[in-house]
């Protein structure tokens, strides 16, 4: 029997690629996303991957939705939490609700998401949880306190998590993409991509939503179950840790 796969903001960019990465894999695949429609009918239409509406920033909306899901496809065995926003301002111009709006989906969505699925994951001791985090949580960015300190925070919840996970066999861990070439990143000046953002990554160019897709498609697997608690960057070099 497949194992079931949900991936929050699996409608649109890195989510999508995991999304078809992981059905292709063999996983029956859920995409949750926040808002719209049309692109998600439009991304189930084209990939046959059911998709699943609710706010991630919500407890009772991500408890009510897994609870869908599991009711149509199974028990949810994998869970990437790849949801998030982006509300970018220079600190002195942040407002409460900047910070208030990415900590919740960031930050608190990884806790809505996963605390739902976690007795369950212990119960058949069988787990796979994946964070997406960012390059710009470990080396911060700015303009982007409230998106640094989220990201940043996924990865301490991470580490935190695989040692209560461990020996229930679920593994926990993250990934750090750099830049990877998404709508959202290609709809950015060409000069400011060629002048001011490739020149930053050593191997010259953008990653593809697919790249990290095969990453997570890996540490979904039975291949993977001595990693966890890790973080795995994949930004062309752009920053080490």
């Amino acid at each position: 029997m497949s194992r079931i796969a949900l991936v929050t903001g699996g409608s649109r960019g890195i989510g999508a690629a995991i999304s078809v990465a992981l059905k292709g894999a063999g996983y029956k695949v859920a995409a949750n996303y926040a808002g719209n429609d049309e692109k998600a009918q439009a991304f189930t239409a084209e990939t046959g991957i059911p998709t699943y509406k609710w706010d991630v920033s919500d407890y009772a909306a991500c408890a009510a939705g897994i609870a869908k899901v599991e009711a149509d496809l199974g028990p949810i065995e994998i869970l990437v939490n790849n949801a998030g926003i982006t509300r970018d301002a220079m600190f002195h111009k942040m407002t409460p609700e900047n910070w208030k709006d990415v900590i919740d989906t960031n930050l608190s969505g990884l806790f809505n998401m996963t605390h739902p699925v976690w007795t369950g994951m212990r119960d058949r001791n069988f787990g796979r949880v994946i964070n997406i985090s960012s390059i710009n949580g470990q080396k911060g960015q700015m303009g982007q306190a409230n998106y640094s300190a989220a990201k940043a925070g996924d990865l301490g919840f991470t580490k935190a998590l695989a040692q209560e996970g461990a020996a229930k066999g679920i593994t926990v861990n993250a990934i750090c993409p750099g830049y990877i070439g998404t709508e959202m990143v290609r709809a950015i000046p060409e000069k400011v991509l060629a002048e001011r953002i490739i020149p930053q990554i050593p191997v010259g160019r953008l990653g593809e939503p697919e790249e990290i897709a095969r990453i997570a498609v890996f540490l979904a697997s039975d291949d993977a179950g001595f990693i966890t608690g890790s973080t795995i960057s994949a930004n062309g070099g752009q920053f080490f840790v």
